[in-house]
């Protein structure tokens, strides 16, 4: 993890991984994957249900329309992977960091994320609606028409991401600090904006979308 991450109170812990790896890496029902540094393994189109990663690296796999039913990854880091239109609805995510990968219209919806981290990321038309997330971060990723629809959430951190016409309906906002992201168009529950930090120019497309004509004196 960056050293000026370090020192962001309940900011993610970078995932915990072990000094010596396999390369056994392969998709199939009740599989386990522990300790294993993939590198250039194409998944795509498949379905696997109960599959497991612990302590693990993925790098280079492409896993495109891919289901993965009662997912779950504990201590595993994602690099440069390709994830597009991958369905892992209702898995679990403990400590992950997914660093550069392609999760294009990548679907965690009513997934459990604790602990993880989104860096440098392709993430447009990605689904986390219902997600339950606890300390987790989104740095410098491209969230276009994302939907974050109903999400609970603890620690959640926005830093420098392109949100344009991504929905945040019935979402919680207090806190949340969105002054580092850029969007020209967004949704939110009127009644959830109490708290939200913006900027001036942000408040202002806010307003316009809520139907607020601003005159200028």
């Amino acid at each position: 993890m960056d050293r000026g991450k370090k020192m962001i109170k309940n900011y993610p812990a970078p995932p915990i991984l072990p000094k010596n790896f396999t390369d056994d890496f392969y998709l199939e029902d009740e599989a386990v994957i522990d300790e294993v540094h993939a590198i250039e393994y194409d998944y795509s189109y498949l379905t696997c249900e109960n599959l497991v990663l612990r302590r693990t690296i993925l790098e280079k796999v492409t896993m495109q329309r891919t289901k993965l039913i009662r997912f779950e990854a504990g201590n595993v880091l994602f690099k440069n992977c390709d994830f597009s239109n991958l369905e892992w609805i209702g898995g679990s995510f403990h400590q992950v960091v997914f660093e550069n990968c392609k999760l294009m219209g990548c679907n965690f919806a009513e997934s459990y994320l604790r602990d993880c981290r989104f860096k440098d990321c392709m993430i447009n038309f990605g689904s986390f609606s219902g997600t339950n997330l606890k300390n987790v971060a989104f740095e410098n990723c491209k969230l276009t028409d994302s939907e974050f629809f109903e999400v609970t959430w603890k620690h959640l951190f926005l830093t420098n991401n392109e949100l344009d016409n991504s929905n945040w309906m019935r979402t919680k906002l207090a806190d949340l600090d969105f002054t580092s992201n850029q969007f020209s168009k967004i949704a939110f529950s009127m009644e959830q904006l109490k708290g939200l930090k913006v900027d001036s120019y942000q408040a202002m497309i806010i307003a316009a979308g809520l139907g607020l004509q601003i005159v200028e004196g």
